[in-house]
């Protein structure tokens, strides 16, 4: 408790962002310089591809191992080596001279932002605790906010030709002092154990409903994430140039919904707001593959980045209220499925787009929208 009571919740609650800072911006600082590594390294499309399949599975191999040291360490410790770990394969990446060291740095990229980001989001849950009204989507506002901020510094990099080794230097040693420095304002909280479970085992039937949302979410977020601009591009028939707009509104309205979330969370409850989010995301993406003209299938786009805006800080708020279980745990628990959407559904659209259209495969994945719908009815009417 004495460590709890050093900071104030406000303390703690900005020493939070700052880890979410820190994230975003590190992610989007890798992102934005993928071109000019994959000319260093003269990668076509295919090594490209392949090579960037390393990070997603060094996240969802990091994730067991997160869970287990999120239940004998306090979340504060693993925060910190997370944060620490990330800027070190940061710098690594910038050095990579063949694709199998870019491909063994992005492993170690996957699985440094699988501790980062859930031991962040537990204590974020913890912060929560601290306060009345919600405050768990603003967080998440911030690491987008820091993906805008990591990605403009990524441009100017780029427009001054400066070399990726030199700026994820800078970047990292940049994000080393914040981590150093806002450290003591995190909250400290004894870890819980828990029981010996297998390595990878799924998570109790309790949360898996919490899961299945997540995953149903995060299956739509990196769809969009992959296939916005190429849908504006082979579908809305804009050109290479212009068609960054769906991509672009989709970002804008998912950062400016979950700025904005935590009002409407005070205002109507998180039933309410998980219910109308996958209504959002159901009508948007139908509306764009049902009249794929510039004009609606953008207002599509706004709705689906609305609608996923908030669905994952809500569920992890509602699972972590439990003081008898380990935050860290639970959450790495949930991700277990929920991360399964974002690695799995992005290539069946491509799959089913081969096969068919790309409109087609909108419409089939518009259909998570209505499986959340679906899943939000089961939930506690308190929540």
């Amino acid at each position: 408790m004495t460590h709890q009571l050093a900071k104030s919740p406000k303390q703690l609650r900005i020493g939070n962002a700052v880890f979410f800072f820190i994230s975003g911006f590190g992610y989007a600082t890798w992102a934005s310089r993928i071109p000019t590594i994959q000319y260093q390294l003269h990668l076509n499309e295919a090594q490209l591809g392949a090579v960037l399949f390393a990070l997603p599975i060094g996240l969802i191999f990091m994730l067991p191992i997160t869970a287990r040291l999120l239940s004998t360490y306090s979340s504060k410790a693993v925060l910190l080596f997370g944060a620490l770990f990330i800027n070190v394969v940061l710098v690594f990446i910038g050095f990579a001279d063949n694709i199998w060291q870019l491909a063994i740095t992005l492993f170690c990229l996957g699985a440094a932002r699988n501790l980062l980001n859930i031991s962040n989001n537990a204590q974020a849950v913890g912060v929560q605790k601290l306060y009345d009204k919600s405050i768990m989507a603003t967080f998440h506002g911030v690491w987008s906010l820091s993906g805008f901020a990591g990605a403009a510094v990524g441009y100017v990099a780029v427009l001054y030709n400066i070399a990726p080794k030199y700026h994820f230097l800078a970047v990292s040693v940049l994000l080393l002092i914040f981590s150093f420095w806002f450290f003591g304002h995190t909250l400290y909280e004894e870890p819980i154990p828990q029981p010996k479970k297998k390595l990878y085992s799924f998570p109790e039937k309790a949360l898996l409903n919490f899961a299945f949302i997540c995953f149903a979410s995060m299956a739509c977020e990196n769809t969009m994430y992959d296939w916005s601009g190429i849908y504006f591009e082979k579908v809305v028939h804009l050109t290479k140039s212009t068609a960054t707009i769906g991509f672009v509104v989709y970002m804008v309205s998912m950062t400016c919904g979950r700025l904005v979330g935590d009002w409407f969370i005070n205002r109507f409850g998180i039933k309410i707001l998980l219910k109308f989010s996958g209504i959002f995301i159901l009508t948007g993406l139908l509306l764009a593959a049902a009249f794929p003209n510039v004009i609606i299938a953008s207002l599509g786009f706004i709705m689906v980045g609305l609608g996923v805006s908030c669905i994952v800080p809500m569920i992890f708020q509602i699972a972590g209220r439990s003081s008898k279980t380990n935050t860290g745990s639970t959450l790495a628990s949930i991700s277990t499925i929920s991360y399964l959407g974002f690695l799995l559904v992005p290539p069946f659209v491509g799959f089913v787009a081969q096969a068919t259209s790309l409109r087609l495969s909108f419409g089939i994945i518009a259909l998570f929208g209505g499986l959340i719908v679906l899943l939000v009815r089961k939930l506690d009417d308190k929540q």
